[in-house]
């Protein structure tokens, strides 16, 4: 269906201006004043609203297959549509784990069946696993995912000799967990027999350290720099951290250096890290308990000024949903992890109304740069011929965050009680208007991501 969206003020490359967009066959056919004319099956009038590029989540985790109980890719890409995110690229800690390229053809399988967002699912590694990476085709794969602490089942990747090998011919980006798995173990050990099984919650913060972080996190830049290998850090928690990353820049679909050099180690920081820190662990308990851990309130501020000044490049969630029942568990028992994906736009147009972002640098941190990093063809910016991933938000409106509204399927978010000052109105998929005003359109599904690589 042809749409004409009117009068919307277009956030996209640094700047923002009253336009027209005309969507044709998928695609942003025109972006211009008074396109009117045009012949349309649709017409939106956008006046006073805001046309943003899809939100692109580069770290998710939708739990398909073998953990469905908790959330699945139906239920997980329909929330995050329903909050302005258009593509996601999801994580190998699956049941089984991704670990072999049929069980990563598995996936997209399910996905072009059930997915209403755009996919894409990087290949796992493991210290068994060299050949079948090897495998990857790095314009069909976001990137291979390493584990180095934190794993699920046969994930975590602690072998020198399987690492080196793994940076020295890596066929495309690695995205990598980075907290020292002896660090933590050995706190662990410490704080267990401190306090046995009476345990504050904000314990989980001084196990998970910014120690363990920043030693595995520079273990990961050295071993990139040493094999010139494109590396992207995940969820950066700790102020620590930040002195290992350069400031970059786009610059013709690239992130530079000052020098003019592509910038080899790029990060992502989460929302969670940005809103929560270790004084809320008194009040929402296991609800915010996830790896790396929410720490210090300082850290919040060093990554926020991170993000501004270009050392970390981009925004994401690692959305990972389990039930309210395991998360009600004592400390020890209950998983790590919270759903996120639905409200990750909203905590960020809720910094930029407070003034601590500007608009147009959250839409380069949650499109631009993420389609920049991992060189995904077409789409992550309003431009003519790129595919229709646009996202409308009304800044003047309310979204109250309630269980009734809630999309994943565990039912519950860590924002229960939030009233953002933003709404999404409406979001388009490759072109299909997916999500309208509370309702869905599930006769079109999302599309797989490709890569310029």
């Amino acid at each position: 269906m042809n749409t004409l969206i009117l009068n919307a003020r277009i956030v996209n490359e640094n700047t923002i201006q009253e336009s027209d967009v005309y969507i044709s066959n998928g695609h942003i056919e025109r972006i211009g004043k008074n396109l009117q004319h045009l012949p349309a099956e649709r017409i939106i009038d956008a006046k006073g609203t805001y046309l943003l590029p899809g939100v692109i989540d580069d770290q998710v985790h939708f739990r398909e297959p073998g953990l469905t109980y908790k959330a699945d890719i139906h239920s997980e890409a329909r929330a995050g549509v329903a909050g302005g995110v258009t593509s996601f690229m999801e994580m190998p800690n699956t049941v089984p784990n991704t670990l072999t390229q049929p069980l990563l053809q598995d996936k997209y399988d399910i996905a072009a069946k059930s997915s209403l967002a755009n996919y894409s699912f990087f290949m796992g590694a493991s210290n068994s696993n060299y050949d079948e990476v090897m495998r990857t085709d790095p314009t069909q794969v976001c990137g291979i995912k390493i584990f180095m602490g934190s794993s699920t089942g046969n994930m975590l990747v602690d072998s020198p000799d399987v690492l080196e090998k793994l940076f020295a011919n890596a066929p495309c980006i690695i995205a990598t967990h980075c907290e020292d798995e002896p660090t933590v173990r050995q706190r662990m050990e410490f704080y267990k027999e401190k306090y046995g099984e009476n345990v504050p919650y904000d314990i989980h913060a001084l196990i998970r350290n910014e120690e363990a972080c920043l030693k595995s996190s520079s273990f990961a830049s050295a071993l990139a720099h040493q094999h010139k290998t494109r590396l992207h850090i995940l969820h950066i928690s700790t102020g620590d951290e930040v002195s290992l990353f350069e400031i970059g820049e786009r610059v013709n679909g690239q992130i530079l250096l000052a020098n003019g050099a592509p910038k080899l180690v790029t990060a992502e920081a989460c929302v969670h890290h940005l809103w929560f820190d270790a004084e809320d662990y008194h009040t929402l308990g296991n609800k915010i308990k996830c790896n790396p851990a929410i720490k210090a309130p300082h850290h919040k501020e060093a990554i926020l000024q991170a993000l501004l000044d270009n050392r970390i490049d981009v925004i994401a969630t690692d959305h990972a949903p389990h039930t309210i029942e395991e998360k009600a568990q004592p400390y020890w028992q209950a998983p790590s992890g919270l759903p996120l994906v639905q409200h990750t736009l909203h905590v960020m147009l809720e910094f930029s109304k407070k003034g601590k972002i500007p608009l147009e640098r959250v839409v380069e941190k949650m499109s631009h740069a993420v389609a920049d990093c991992f060189q995904i063809k077409e789409r992550g910016y309003i431009r003519e011929g790129y595919w229709a991933d646009l996202v409308l938000v009304d800044l003047d409106g309310t979204t109250s965050v309630q269980p009734s509204n809630i999309y994943s399927k565990c039912g519950w978010s860590p924002f229960e009680g939030t009233n953002f000052q933003s709404v999404v109105t409406h979001t388009f998929v490759s072109g299909h208007l997916a999500y309208e005003n509370g309702n869905f359109d599930e006769s079109v599904k999302g599309k797989r991501l490709l890569f310029s690589r």
